[in-house]
C-alpha cells in the first residue's frame, strides 16, 4: 500500500452516485464554519453517497482526527470496505469483467452480457468482493451512471449503450484507498440517526448532511432510488436530529437538500422546518433527467447551524466561542 505523505492525493468518487457533489465543492467550502480551520474535529457524513464531500474534507483538512461515514444501502457500504480493505483484489476482479466485456463487439451482445450481470447481482449469493466488483461494473455500463432500485431492492437500470467505458479505474481506487486508511475511516450501514453515538462530548464534531432530496413537485421521484422512500415524515424526523445534535456541545452541522421555494414560492416546506437556523442557496446542474430539456442549473438550500454574520476571529479561542452558544 503507497503512503499517503508520498502520494500526490487527487482522490474523489469511486462510484456516481445521485446528487453527487462534485461540482458543488467550491459553494460548499465557503459555508464551511470557521472554526474547521483553527481546530482538531470529527467528521461525520450519515448519507455518504458516492462520497465527494468525504473525498474533499479529508484532503482538505489534516486537522480531522476521527471520521464516520453511513449510508442506508449496503452494497454501497461495502464497496466502501471493499475500497478500503481490498483495492488490489477488487483491481483484479474489475480488470477480468472490463477484459471481458470489452471483447465483445456489438452493442445488443453487451446489453445481453449487461443484463447477465444485472440480473446475478440482484438474485444470487455473492461475497463483498463478488458484488462490489458488478456494483462498478453495472454503475459504469448502466444508463447515465444512475444506481436505482424497484420496491422490491432490485438494481433496475437499463443498459447505457456507451462504446468505450472506464470500467477498472486502478490509480482511483489505490488512491482512494490509501486516504480511507490513512483516516481509518469507519464505515456503518444503516438508519442515519445511529451516528448521534458517534458524538464525543469532548471532541468538535462536525456533520454534513446530503439527504435523499425532497422533490420539487408531484413527478420527480429523486427520494425513490433505493426501496426505502425519503418522503416528508423523514425529512421531518431528520430534521428534529439536526435540532437534537444542536443542542449538544461542539456539535455543527450543514444539510443540503431540494429549493422547493424556488419552484413554488408558496411551498415553505424547508423554511418552516429549520427555523431559525441560516438558509442559503447554492447553484449545482443536474443531468439525470432522461429529458434533455429538463436538465439544467437548479439552486439547492445550505442549512447549517452556524450562527449568523460570523467573522474570522484573532484566535483561536475567540472563534470557538462564537460558534457554541
Amino acid at each position: 500500500m503507497r503512503n499517503y505523505k508520498t502520494l500526490n492525493i487527487n482522490a474523489k468518487p469511486f462510484i456516481k452516485w445521485v446528487g453527487g457533489k462534485g461540482q458543488l465543492l467550491n459553494q460548499l467550502e465557503t459555508n464551511l464554519p470557521d472554526v474547521l480551520y483553527h481546530e482538531d474535529f470529527t467528521y461525520i457524513e450519515p448519507f455518504v453517497g458516492g462520497g465527494a464531500m468525504l473525498f474533499f474534507m479529508l484532503q482538505k483538512f489534516p486537522n480531522i482526527k476521527r471520521v464516520v461515514i453511513n449510508d442506508i444501502n449496503p452494497n454501497l457500504t461495502n464497496a466502501f470496505l471493499v475500497v478500503k480493505e481490498q483495492p488490489q483484489p477488487l483491481v483484479d476482479s474489475l480488470k477480468i469483467i472490463e477484459k471481458e466485456y470489452f471483447s465483445i463487439k456489438t452493442e445488443e451482445a453487451r446489453k445481453d452480457f449487461y443484463l447477465r450481470k444485472r440480473d446475478v447481482f440482484n438474485n444470487e449469493e455473492l461475497d463483498t468482493l463478488q458484488k462490489t466488483t458488478l456494483l462498478l461494473f453495472l454503475n459504469k455500463t448502466c444508463f447515465n451512471g444512475l444506481y436505482r432500485e424497484n420496491s422490491k431492492g432490485k438494481f433496475n437500470v437499463p443498459f447505457g449503450k456507451y462504446s468505450n467505458p472506464t470500467i477498472c479505474n486502478e490509480e482511483l481506487i489505490y488512491t482512494d484507498s490509501v486516504l480511507l486508511n490513512h483516516y481509518n475511516v469507519s464505515i456503518l450501514c444503516g438508519d442515519f440517526e445511529q451516528t448521534k453515538t458517534q458524538i464525543r462530548n469532548k471532541e468538535l464534531t462536525f456533520f454534513y448532511f446530503d439527504p435523499p432530496y425532497r422533490p420539487l413537485n408531484a413527478t420527480s421521484s429523486f427520494n425513490t432510488y433505493v426501496k426505502e422512500a425519503f418522503d416528508d415524515e423523514e425529512q421531518i424526523r431528520l430534521a428534529a436530529f439536526c435540532k437534537d445534535i444542536s443542542n449538544k456541545k461542539n456539535c455543527l452541522w450543514m444539510l443540503s437538500n431540494s429549493d422547493c421555494s424556488a419552484k413554488n414560492p408558496k411551498d415553505l416546506f424547508f423554511e418552516s422546518l429549520y427555523h431559525p437556523f441560516e438558509i442559503s442557496r447554492v447553484y449545482a446542474s443536474r443531468s439525470v433527467n432522461a429529458i434533455a430539456s429538463k436538465r439544467g442549473k437548479l439552486s439547492e438550500l445550505l442549512i447549517s447551524n452556524k450562527p449568523k454574520n460570523t467573522q474570522r476571529k484573532s484566535s483561536t479561542e475567540e472563534i470557538v466561542s462564537s460558534y457554541f452558544f
